[in-house]
């Protein structure tokens, strides 16, 4: 197959034609002339992004097909312009031995997006034939318990961090003391109900001291072994600047940086994620630290649960929302707005995530890259809204929020998105 789109406007400002040839960008010119056997893409007014990157995601197979699917997860990552994405371990079973990882790579076949399989660590987890598979990742390994109970206690995290950092494998964190979790806030929740006005008692239980110290600690084990450490989901700007401060790479959630638990009333058990919401003053700091350039990604944490496993009480009700397909449209729309700049999404985006984890021929608009494209029209915003998306959940704690979506999507040269309708299962694993 071969694309031309011209009059394109990429992320630095450049008008630029881009030639798609197979699966691979061939050219990025001022001026191309189209040819007689390819389409062409008329994109002036538009803009056009290397597809992003999702390094945190939790497509839910196998185990948990009734929350989510690859292919109902793929197809929710296209529509909001995400063209890898990397599932973590905590399925059942648990990705944690290489039968575990070969059985998760042939559901993923079903993905119309590109993808990585990552690792896990737990107390029978089987190091030798895991690492034999082409991991994305070592983790998230948790340092505090989440979905799917995976907390391990510091010696294990060592030895595996040892083992990741032989195997030349980046090992990514789920950085909370669960010691340093508020036991407190139980009886403080007026009666467990888990009710509107109770929500905002996850996030005193799991306190912010907790990620601060979670981050020091994994950093210097990390140290220890010459290992690669990223830290997933940094909810708190401390937490941010212990990575950095350390070494690490780090990421942030959507909903770490447009929710706080000033929303927590109105989202009640809806918004209960770990690590939790924040203060607004944390929030707004989370932005200060991504314009600046202190995080290094974006990543959705993309957890679906059903309604009916969310309408329950606040100490039964599990944790996570639901956010590949709004990450990039939420951080177009605060482009459209001057909150920050596009090349600074597109940073956070993909090129940063390419860098982190390894993927040289992905997160780049140039001649020689995969041409995981994404365009869009950077003043069609619009309201956000659950019914709309394609998650198997059903709904988005960003209800009502407005977001910037993709027109078209291609992996690989594959028109995986388009006007609303759906490419083929095209995706392979990107360490193969």
């Amino acid at each position: 197959m071969s694309l031309l789109v011209t009059g394109a406007t990429l992320a630095d400002g450049r008008v630029r034609d881009v030639r798609v040839e197979g699966e691979t960008i061939a050219a990025v010119e001022e001026s191309l002339e189209p040819r007689a056997d390819e389409r062409v893409m008329n994109a002036t007014g538009k803009m056009l992004f290397p597809g992003a990157i999702d390094p945190h995601v939790h497509f839910r197979e196998p185990g948990f097909s009734h929350k989510e699917t690859w292919e109902t997860g793929s197809q929710s990552a296209a529509a909001g312009g995400v063209t890898v994405v990397a599932d973590q371990p905590n399925t059942t079973p648990p990705t944690t031995t290489g039968a575990a990882f070969d059985e998760k790579e042939a559901l993923a076949a079903a993905s119309v997006v590109d993808f990585g399989i990552s690792g896990g660590v737990t107390a029978d987890w089987d190091p030798d034939s895991l690492f034999d598979r082409p991991l994305f990742a070592l983790g998230e390994v948790f340092l505090a318990d989440s979905t799917g109970d995976m907390g391990i206690e510091v010696d294990l995290f060592a030895d595996a961090v040892a083992r990741a950092a032989e195997a030349d494998v980046t090992v990514t964190v789920h950085a909370e003391d669960a010691t340093l979790f508020d036991e407190s806030a139980r009886e403080r929740d007026a009666g467990g109900t888990g009710e509107a006005a109770d929500a905002d008692v996850w996030s005193q239980y799991r306190a912010a001291a907790a990620e601060e110290a979670a981050v020091e600690r994994a950093v210097e084990v990390g140290a220890e072994s010459d290992a690669d450490v990223h830290i997933a989901h940094t909810s708190t700007p401390e937490g941010v600047d212990a990575a950095k401060a350390g070494g690490a790479t780090c990421e942030v959630t959507p909903h770490h940086l447009f929710l706080s638990r000033a929303d927590a009333s109105e989202l009640g058990t809806y918004g209960r994620m770990n690590p939790p919401l924040r203060s607004e003053d944390r929030r707004a700091g989370m932005w200060e630290r991504l314009v600046a350039g202190d995080v290094d990604v974006v990543a959705t944490d993309h957890a679906p649960h059903t309604r009916a496993e969310k309408d329950v009480g606040l100490w039964d009700a599990p944790s996570g929302v639901p956010g590949v397909e709004t990450m990039l449209p939420l951080l177009l729309e605060e482009a459209r707005k001057g909150t920050v700049s596009y090349e600074r999404v597109r940073d956070v985006t993909a090129a940063n995530a390419a860098g982190i984890f390894d993927l040289p021929s992905k997160g780049r608009v140039e001649a020689g890259s995969d041409a995981d494209l994404v365009l869009f029209d950077p003043e069609d915003s619009r309201e956000i809204r659950g019914a709309d998306l394609h998650s198997k959940c059903g709904w988005t704690p960003f209800e009502g929020m407005r977001g910037v979506f993709p027109e078209t999507t291609l992996v690989r040269g594959h028109v995986v998105y388009e006007d609303g309708a759906f490419g083929d299962a095209v995706g392979e694993n990107v360490r193969e």
